[in-house]
């Protein structure tokens, strides 16, 4: 899968940047499932809105723990007026559906499980690829939410350190409407910050006072790119005040020779154990 040039470019840089890597067909269909989750979803009956911007938020929402093992939809932020109403309508109201699509839906499962996928993962070096997390973020045209700054191994402590992201454009990502931003290298710096949990409370707690970089370069790639993320790299992303939704399916894996921090929020019990890239 991949040659040894870009083997050494992700070690270096830590991402990794496949043009062309899903075609349009599966990338609408995609989409067009997601569509029918949003439709689906009762908007008046769960209103949880995700941000990164406070973690702690999380805590109080069971919602977000039960999408560990499940499929719930979180809105943006802008969302809701003073009132409690949404401002728009629900299709262009929603963040992100998580987090378990890629072992509940038999459409996501087929796109994220994959030989292409099973051989990238082990070239990235991941032996024993474990699939924990996969969210379909919208980033909707206007009120997209900013991401700001952070590393994939906060969310996915292991020992040793072994997250990877993957992270699939399902329609052209620009500056103008949220693409992503990294810091090539940065992936060689300290870890800053974990997310733990203890019991349902959720916080994240310093490790490193080291700034977050105060450069970046944007990562702007056409609908069916894949973007792979070194769990250790800084990258973010802006509002999308664009006309133009900025749709992308991530999913994060962690190598099962590692050993997974009890202390991560994202848990599975024995009714849905956590599973590989075959098949």
């Amino acid at each position: 899968m991949l040659n040894a040039q870009q083997q050494d470019r992700y070690q270096a840089e830590g991402y990794l940047v496949l043009p062309g890597f899903k075609p349009e067909h599966e990338l609408a269909a995609l989409r067009e499932r997601a569509r029918q989750i949003v439709e689906a979803f009762d908007a008046e009956a769960h209103r949880s809105v995700f941000s990164t911007n406070d973690q702690g938020r999380r805590s109080a929402d069971a919602a977000f723990l039960d999408s560990a093992e499940g499929i719930e939809c979180f809105f943006e932020e802008e969302a809701f007026d003073t009132a409690g109403r949404l401002r728009q309508s629900k299709a262009l109201s929603i963040n992100k559906i998580g987090h378990a699509l890629h072992d509940l839906d038999p459409l996501f499962d087929r796109f994220s499980r994959t030989p292409a996928m099973a051989e990238l993962a082990a070239d990235l070096g991941l032996v024993d690829p474990q699939l924990w997390q996969s969210m379909l973020i919208f980033k909707q045209p206007g009120i997209g939410g900013e991401v700001g700054w952070h590393q994939d191994a906060s969310f996915f402590d292991t020992a040793p350190r072994s997250v990877t992201g993957f992270w699939f454009a399902l329609e052209d990502a620009s500056i103008d409407n949220g693409c992503l931003w990294v810091a090539p290298g940065g992936h060689h710096g300290p870890l800053r910050e974990r997310y733990v949990r203890e019991g349902d409370r959720l916080h994240m707690e310093p490790l490193d006072a080291t700034p977050w970089p105060t450069q970046a370069l944007p990562v702007e790639v056409a609908a069916g790119t894949l973007v792979c993320l070194h769990g250790m790299l800084p990258h973010h992303s802006l509002a999308n005040r664009s006309p133009r939704s900025r749709q992308a399916y991530t999913l994060h894996a962690t190598d099962g020779r590692a050993r997974y921090a009890e202390h991560n929020w994202l848990r599975r019990s024995p009714a849905l154990p956590v599973r590989g890239f075959a098949a």
